[in-house]
């Protein structure tokens, strides 16, 4: 980004007093805005094409890999992040934010040979230094948290940076079209929430302890649609809009309530309390309940019936904190924070099995077929065929020191962010991993 759009950029974060979008490029309102477009063998955004870390059943990603086995390409990643790989078309882009250079950059590589064909700077300056604990939050945290959302010809990205969450766009050719301010942030632990795009709205988050909002940005122009102030709470769960019910519902976690707005208007459906405070999970659904998990100030998964009804069906105390659940036939696939996977019956929470794996999860399991994969924070990748009745481990897989993205499962290829150390220090990486 050129030094005087950046200027321009900072003014108007400092001495606007509303939220309006910097727009980075010429657009015309009266168009109609383009349709979200992308292809089967694409992942345009957080959990994947229908946001609920299930992908395409009809394709083989490779069962075992390693640094030298199954490798179709590796690119070294500037910086630190923990947002999964978007791909879309024969595009892959991905989030950083470097400590040392302060940049915060959406880069894109080519999805068959992983050169890089751009990168874009979308802030400069806006990292706190890690030395400052408040300011930094948890120190497994990054400042490139969010995943990208791309509808076919835009991209979405949440940042925070300067002490606020912004939402920017950009076209796939790099170029940043606009930033709209969604609230000032108070760090607890960090920030992580992803873009929703739903018709032609990008939904975005911004709880924390000062108190944030929910917006909904007209993807084309990023003016803001609807915009509703939240509790000064932290929350870290990401918006997203599933059918149930028999109708779209706007759903959210956290700050003690399971929110259902309308998500074009932002109109409340129903609200009730039947989640934790901090939440991180991005909920699932069997077209009946609303699925929520917590690990602050309790450890709890339950049900919540999603016809406005303010019935919690059942509730437990098993801490799913961090990776997102999986819903399937009437099923709940989770892998706990503590390196256990369980199975549990929607419907009544009844645990149907459980497995212990190793280690400590931060990314969330996807769903391929019967196949369940789960990476670990130490880089260890566990392959499970499962069903309601039981699971069969099928491979167990390392690669790196560390994982905190979730992977990313498309096109019959695995696309993994992995952090290596050498010479003492931390290195990214991107990984496609296919069938050689």
């Amino acid at each position: 980004m050129r030094p005087s759009l950046i200027t321009v950029f900072l003014l108007c974060c400092f001495f606007s007093p509303v939220a309006a979008p910097v727009v980075f490029a010429d657009e015309e309102d009266e168009k109609p805005v383009h349709p979200i477009e992308v292809g089967a063998a694409d992942w345009p955004w957080w959990r994947g094409p229908q946001h609920n870390g299930i992908a395409a059943a009809d394709q083989q990603p490779p069962l075992t890999w390693s640094d030298s086995e199954n490798v179709l390409w590796k690119v070294p990643v500037p910086g630190r992040g923990h947002g999964s790989a978007t791909v879309v078309g024969d595009q892959v882009f991905l989030a950083t934010a470097d400590v040392e250079t302060q940049l915060q950059s959406v880069l894109c590589f080519d999805r068959q040979t992983g050169e890089q064909k751009w990168s874009t700077i979308v802030h400069e300056g806006g990292i706190p230094d890690a030395k400052n604990k408040r300011a930094a939050g948890n120190e497994k945290a990054s400042f490139a948290s969010s995943t990208i959302a791309c509808d076919g010809t835009y991209l979405f990205i949440n940042f925070l940076s300067a002490g606020a969450v912004y939402t920017s766009a950009l076209n796939r050719d790099g170029r940043l079209l606009w930033q709209t301010k969604i609230s000032d942030y108070v760090v607890h632990q960090g920030y992580g929430s992803s873009p929703m795009l739903y018709k032609d709205l990008a939904i975005v988050s911004a709880d924390n302890k000062g108190g944030g909002a929910i917006a909904a940005l007209k993807r084309k122009t990023g003016q803001i649609a609807w915009k509703l102030d939240r509790p000064k709470k932290p929350n870290y769960a990401s918006p997203i809009v599933l059918r149930v019910a028999g109708k779209d519902q706007l759903l959210f976690t956290g700050c003690d309530f399971v929110t259902s707005l309308n998500p074009l208007t932002g109109g409340e459906y129903w609200q009730i309390e039947g989640a934790t405070t901090e939440c991180v999970t991005t909920t699932v659904t069997d077209g009946k309940h609303i699925f929520t998990s917590g690990g602050y100030p309790k450890n709890h998964i339950a049900a919540v019936a999603a016809d406005g009804a303010g019935k919690v069906v059942w509730e437990n105390t098993t801490r799913a904190y961090v990776p997102s659940m999986l819903q399937q036939n009437g099923y709940l696939y989770a892998v706990l924070d503590a390196g256990i996977a369980i199975c549990l019956s929607s419907s009544t929470g009844e645990e149907t099995w459980k497995s212990r794996l190793a280690g400590t999860f931060s990314g969330s399991p996807v769903l391929v077929g019967d196949r369940l994969y789960a990476t670990n924070e130490e880089g260890t990748t566990f392959v499970l065929k499962v069903s309601p009745q039981g699971s069969e481990r099928l491979a167990t897989n390392r690669l790196g020191e560390g994982v905190f993205a979730t992977p990313t499962i498309c096109g019959g290829r695995i696309y993994q962010r992995v952090s290596h150390k050498e010479d003492g220090k931390r290195q990214e990486y991107l990984y496609c991993l296919g069938q050689k």
